[in-house]
């Protein structure tokens, strides 16, 4: 097996991650929407946190969008710069590009 070549890596896939959390997200808010309609039935029966807990899902889907948007937004940042990079490269090429800016 130690013969064998390595394949190269397939390329990332480009994919959709918002749209899972987002429904997730609007789930936990239905599900707390319906547990605390029936806030005083739950703890009458010892299960008054559950209406926490979809509460909790909601703001941590909250909280999982906005750390998505933030790496989004530096992926993009990074992009910017790298292709700013190599234009700025492609005219002057004296520059020195290994350089960081």
């Amino acid at each position: 097996m130690a013969d064998v070549p390595r394949r190269p890596d397939p390329p990332p896939l480009e994919t959709n991650e918002f749209a899972p959390v987002i429904v997730a997200t609007v789930l936990w808010a239905i599900a707390f929407v319906v547990l605390l309609s029936q806030h005083s039935t739950l703890a009458a029966h010892g299960r008054g946190w559950w209406v926490w807990v979809g509460l909790s899902g909601v703001l941590l889907g909250f909280w999982g969008l906005s750390l998505m948007l933030i790496r989004r937004r530096g992926l993009r940042r990074a992009q910017s710069r790298s292709a700013s990079a190599s234009n700025s490269g492609a005219d002057d090429g004296a520059r020195n590009n290994s350089v960081p800016r």
